[in-house]
């Protein structure tokens, strides 16, 4: 167990008269007073909709030995303090800004000691940190992975099960502790604007920094697509501040020693046909790799389809050390410069041809990402995160034209997300699917009825005509599967591999691809002859 004195994680202003309660000893730190243990130091952190400093009492209920607290929330602490004089209280201007100093001071700062990947945008980071996570692997690299839908570490896979894509800040530096006590040298970060906004991304020290793109979306919290921008510019100008790990390791890899260039220089990762690639090299004054899937565009390293099919793409590796053929067990172009992204970012690490031709052959499935569901039936389903969009449309252009019947899809919209959301995911339904069932995905406070009757009426006003309404996701499923026919596709977008349903006053355990499973069994068993 680790211990450290207070004095040991803050160079701040005590809101004690007593300096000696910097010698309090801590055995642990959170934001969430449900996780604190005896000893721990609880950091109130004011939240959207639930304010930390409400929970103090709590947190000191279950043995917090220490608080830190905002200093404009003293009416809510200080009584609270005056009545526990024995509990140590460090008052700070911003606890969200001071999480990730304290918890990355308490252990040792772990980032430090790893090589660090961060890949941001606004589609496609988790596919692209499983594509990297596989190539750094596949290169010898014993490499961590925290992405909104796993953890990697040690060589153990479990799921994220905080329901968010970028982790609170004390989560996250207890996980790359973890690697590091594991034997883990590299971790690839998904790392959400939010993340980077409200200082969770903080202290992680990347070397490599991936930009997937950006479309409208979270605007809700961002307000304007610059602020948007702002926020994904911050992973990049944090590069300007990456130091090298404490221990130095051997770049390994495949490439030689002569091409590798300088191993230990923070570095940018764009798609060369990205219309914010000069924005993003311009964020930062480390070195910028451009990366493409699409011929005769001039980029430092491509990833070229050769042929393409309904469950992926054959290609061409191409780097500056040589050109493999592979194959991309995933569909799209998208996914094809997700997995440029990928390579680009191994590149840069010194990983070659040669591992990422093994890692794209040997790809383990990636959770909800167009994952087939198929239990024998004679139809095609599929599960896919698309949650926005940008991001609906491209699945459905990807699959349309390698599907032989009807393209059906169920969708729905997260509630308390950018409204634009209803409307751009039903003109994208509107264009390409056959027959839609509009349901719910995560309505948390919004009415799920409502939501489906708003959805429709986007629908409608963007072309569709055939489509379903069901706000219960279970029924939504198996309506789908029950119109479909030979050589039609199923197509079930939005949550991905998600394990939870979430509702105003609950969250439930869920998961598409389970749903759907059980559906089509029931269906299979059905058929058979009796």
């Amino acid at each position: 167990m680790l211990n450290k004195s207070l004095r040991d994680l803050v160079d701040l202003p005590t809101s004690s008269e007593d300096p000696s309660s910097l010698a309090t000893v801590i055995t642990g730190v959170t934001q969430d007073s449900r996780a604190v243990r005896p000893g721990d130091l609880f950091v109130a952190i004011p939240g959207f909709s639930v304010d930390g400093h409400l929970y103090i009492g709590d947190a000191i209920t279950n043995g917090a030995a220490a608080l830190v607290v905002q200093s404009d929330r003293r009416d809510i602490w200080q009584p609270i303090a005056d009545s526990n004089p024995d509990i140590a209280v460090i008052s700070v201007g911003d606890t969200r800004a001071a999480l990730p100093e304290i918890a990355a001071a308490f252990h040792d700062f772990p980032a430090q000691k790893l090589t660090v990947v961060g890949v941001t945008g606004t589609d496609g980071k988790s596919t692209t940190t499983y594509l990297t996570h596989a190539m750094l692997t596949a290169a010898g690299h014993q490499t961590g992975l925290l992405n909104g839908v796993e953890f990697h570490i040690g060589g153990e896979w479990t799921r994220n099960e905080t329901g968010e894509t970028t982790p609170e800040a004390d989560i996250i530096q207890a996980r790359l502790a973890e690697m590091v006590a594991a034997g883990d040298t590299h971790a690839v970060l998904e790392v959400s604007s939010h993340g980077l906004d409200l200082h969770r991304a903080d202290q992680i020290n990347v070397q490599v920094a991936v930009f997937t793109g950006l479309s409208d979306d979270h605007l809700d919290f961002h307000q304007t697509r610059e602020q948007y921008l702002a926020a994904k510019l911050k992973l990049f100008q944090s590069l300007e501040d990456h130091v090298p790990p404490f221990s130095p390791r051997s770049a390994g890899g495949d490439v030689p020693k002569e091409q590798r260039g300088d191993l230990e220089s923070a570095t940018a990762v764009v798609r060369a046909e990205d219309p914010l690639s000069e924005t993003i090299a311009a964020a930062h004054s480390r070195q910028t790799l451009v990366a493409t899937a699409i011929a005769d565009t001039k980029a430092d390293l491509s990833i070229l389809p050769a042929s393409q099919d309904a469950t992926g793409s054959d290609v061409r590796v191409v780097t500056p050390a040589g050109a493999l053929a592979a194959r991309v067990p995933l569909p799209g172009d998208y996914n094809l410069g997700n997995a440029a992204l990928a390579a680009g970012a191994a590149w840069s690490l010194g990983v070659g041809p040669i591992a990422m031709q093994a890692a794209l052959n040997n790809l383990r499935p990636v959770p909800g990402r167009m994952e087939s569901i198929d239990v024998g039936q004679p139809f095609t389903v599929m599960v896919d995160a698309a949650a926005t969009g940008p991001a609906l449309d491209l699945a459905l252009q990807t699959l349309k034209p390698h599907t032989v019947g009807r393209l059906i899809l169920v969708f729905g919209v997260a509630g308390e997300r950018d409204p634009v959301r209803k409307s751009s995911m039903a003109k994208a339904a509107a264009l390409y699917a056959d027959h839609t069932v509009i349901t719910n995905e995560n309505p948390r406070s919004e009415d799920p009825v409502e939501m489906v009757d708003e959805i429709a009426q986007h629908l409608v006003a963007a072309g569709g005509q055939y489509f379903d309404k069901e706000s219960d996701r279970r029924q939504a499923i198996e309506r789908a599967i029950s119109l479909a026919k030979p050589g039609d596709l199923v197509l079930i977008a939005g949550k991905g591999a998600e394990p939870t349903m979430i509702y105003a006053d609950r969250i439930e355990p869920w998961d598409d691809r389970v749903v759907a499973r059980d559906l089509l069994r029931g269906l299979m068993s059905e058929r058979l002859p009796h």
